[in-house]
């Protein structure tokens, strides 16, 4: 008969040892702690061990004979109290933490609850049901049967184009994907649609949350899905529903092929929440563990803290659940080869213990760890909480989604009066918000749309939302989308409608690249994908959520557009600089200043200008030294949006402006995407609701 040895309280979780399998969970308030070993086909349980414990709060145990792919669970006793915060129920069966694979699929019955739902006491009453039946299991990994993705050489995170993407809305629709590997892992890896992103010229794709997580009973009911899966449960194991087998060889092959490319490969990960819920949700793993230990609790009623507005809070002041955060973050690193991770109300990860704290915990250990010196740092700088909007307070090393930037950029294309100041500080990387940290502007990751709200196409298409498929009566979702729809609420066959959306999406775009910073992209915006102005996709896992494809997305006039701006963009190291403008300096070719705002006669602008409410036109001159932007001589680049409704007729040869050869290297009125040269002497004309990019060099 076998009989589990004591093993090891580390590491956590399933880890293959010489004789076998050591398992290992952390709870400091359990009283026993069950290893329950299910069939690998039938999932079937077969046998229980009590495991050796606790050992600094962890329980422990080593499975002689035991190896990979065995599927597993726990069972947990200890007092069930909701009101001091313990649910612990040992008829229901728990996911490891550290799980690196799933076996089977969450079905949503009555069993897969603590409490007996409908009970007169409600959540207090106590449920004997099993839930092993209706529940995933653990899977024992061993990682030396995984080949290391390739590496990719980093960029300075100055030079990164972001793209972000779904995995199953990228390649579900994209033309060249074999059937078969549509909507998978696998079909990041097809030829077809590494050549589109390649030749697109992105630097990192920011993918979705690929982490395993839950769909929510409300979406089943509704026979949807939690389709972008801000959902998650399991932190180490790769969602399968991306697979076609393997989930863990698959996400791997995917990661090396992007790195192939020269493209880095970054995760949206969601460590403020778990798919557990409220007081009212299933017991499926953290609960059941340690409630206290893992979840914030109200202090009255040991209800959960609900700063994510998701149902609990993950305490990321515990050190065990911090821990837990560290090793998920450097398993995707090392096994993976992760690049980056962007988090999702990252505001709740430095709440110390409820003030935003940057010298916090989890903040403080990411910073020292060695394993993550390397990877980008990217913060969704809010919660729901008290004090949860901190843009521009992380400390350094971490950049952050800039909400203002795409909320300003909005206001002033939908031609919305008192926008152009905020308009000229995003240009400049967002000054106000960043330089007081003392972080420059690539800490601004500037983004214009986003998964969460309108397409590009959308944001010119619609005045309102339209979220009727979604099940809520069109009540999700934000209200203020600062968007403007040119006369027609959708689609329509008006072809002077469609013309000024088209010209006002490329104008959007060519803003977004033209800033300093760190610009960041929607998949399908290059191709005017539409969602049928649904501005809350979060359940559409369907034609509506996924990216429509034209027959030949890299022939398509945005894409050819896009992809103009990431050349102009690379070539022009003046639109990409690590350092703030103040115009303080003048020692170049031309002795001008290094930022200058001009007005269209080319003048500098006055303060009446400036405060000019309904001003909508504004010149944005950049004067570069050789040494510092990394070119053979100085350079100047002239930036002209004008959003009036009359042409402009700018001189090119005022005292202030540099002398010498200009170039109109972008036109937003034109799609001719070619470069024109200009005479020293002319004037240049400017057409109504239009983004222009002009560069001036000397021969020298």
């Amino acid at each position: 008969m076998t009989v589990i040895e004591v093993g090891q309280p580390f590491p956590m979780g399933a880890s293959i040892q010489p004789g076998g399998v050591n398992f290992a969970v952390f709870s400091a308030h359990a009283e026993r702690v069950e290893l329950c070993l299910f069939d690998s086909q039938t999932h079937k349980e077969l046998k229980r061990y009590d495991l050796h414990g606790p050992n600094q709060e962890v329980w422990h145990g080593l499975l002689p004979e035991a190896g990979a792919g065995t599927v597993y669970g726990f069972r947990v006793h200890g007092p069930y109290k909701p009101r001091e915060g313990h649910r612990f129920n040992p008829n229901k069966l728990l996911l490891d933490p550290y799980a690196k694979d799933w076996a089977g699929e969450l079905i949503w019955d009555d069993a897969i609850f603590g409490y007996t739902r409908g009970h007169v006491e409600g959540t207090d009453s106590f449920d004997e049901r099993d839930s092993a039946p209706f529940v995933p299991k653990s899977v024992v990994v061993d990682g030396a049967d995984y080949p290391r993705p390739k590496p990719v050489t980093k960029r300075a995170f100055s030079d990164l184009i972001i793209y972000e993407a779904h995995v199953k809305g990228l390649t579900q629709q994209f033309p060249g994907i074999p059937a078969s590997d549509q909507g998978t892992y696998n079909g990041i890896t097809s030829a077809a649609l590494l050549d589109y992103l390649d030749g697109l010229g992105v630097g990192a794709v920011e993918w979705l949350p690929v982490q395993a997580g839950a769909n929510d009973d409300f979406l089943v009911k509704r026979k949807l899905n939690n389709y972008w899966g801000y959902n998650t449960l399991g932190f180490f194991a790769p969602t399968q529903r991306f697979a076609s087998d393997d989930a863990i060889q698959e996400f791997q092959a995917a990661v090396s092929a992007l790195h192939s490319r020269g493209i880095e490969c970054w995760m949206d990960v969601v460590y403020n929440h778990t798919a557990e819920g409220n007081e009212e949700g299933p017991t499926l793993c953290f609960r059941g563990l340690d409630n206290r230990s893992y979840y914030r609790l109200t202090d009255e009623n040991a209800n959960y803290l609900n700063e994510s507005g998701c149902g609990n809070t993950l305490d990321l002041t515990h050190p065990r659940v911090l821990q837990m955060v560290m090793d998920s973050l450097r398993y995707w690193v090392s096994a993976f080869g992760i690049d980056g991770f962007r988090f999702d109300l990252a505001t709740i990860l430095g709440r110390n213990p409820h003030d935003f704290d940057t010298r916090s915990a989890f903040f403080s250990t990411i910073r020292q760890d060695p394993e993550l010196q390397n990877t980008r740092l990217i913060a969704e700088p809010w919660d729901i909480g008290m004090g949860g909007y901190q843009l521009g307070a992380y400390p350094p090393g971490w950049s952050e989604w800039n909400d203002r930037y795409r909320d300003n950029v909005r206001r002033f294309w939908a031609n919305e009066d008192n926008t152009l100041p905020q308009l000229a500080d995003l240009l400049l990387g967002s000054y106000q918000s960043f330089f007081a940290n003392k972080r420059g502007p690539t800490a601004s990751v500037n983004f214009v749309t986003a998964h969460d709200g309108f397409t590009l196409n959308d944001l010119v298409s619609y005045n309102t939302k339209h979220n009727e498929a979604n099940g809520e009566n069109n009540r999700d979702g934000h209200g203020s989308n600062y968007s403007y729809n040119h006369g027609v609420e959708g689609e329509t066959a008006d072809a002077s409608v469609i013309q000024s959306r088209e010209r006002a999406q490329r104008n959007i775009l060519a803003t977004l690249m033209l800033s300093q910073g760190v610009p960041m992209v929607l998949a399908g915006d290059e191709v005017r994908n539409t969602q049928a102005g649904n501005n809350n996709a979060y359940c559409q896992d369907n034609p509506l959520g996924w990216v429509t494809w034209p027959e030949a997305p890299e022939a398509h006039p945005q894409s050819q557009f896009f992809r103009q701006l990431c050349r102009l963009r690379k070539n022009l190291p003046l639109l990409r600089q690590t350092h703030w403008l103040h115009g303080d300096r003048r020692d170049n070719h031309w002795g001008l200043p290094n930022i200058s705002w001009l007005d269209e006669a080319a003048n500098v602008m006055t303060a009446e200008q400036w405060t000019d409410s309904t001003r909508k036109i504004l010149l944005m001159l950049l004067i570069g030294q050789a040494e510092d932007v990394g070119v053979k001589s100085d350079t100047a680049a002239l930036i002209v949006i004008n959003n009036s409704d009359r042409e402009l007729r700018v001189p090119l040869s005022t005292p202030s402006l540099p002398i010498g050869r200009w170039q109109m290297l972008l036109n937003t009125a034109d799609c001719s995407n070619t470069e024109t040269a200009l005479a020293s002497s002319s004037h240049v004309l400017i057409s109504p609701k239009t983004v222009a990019l002009l560069h001036c060099y000397t021969d020298d």
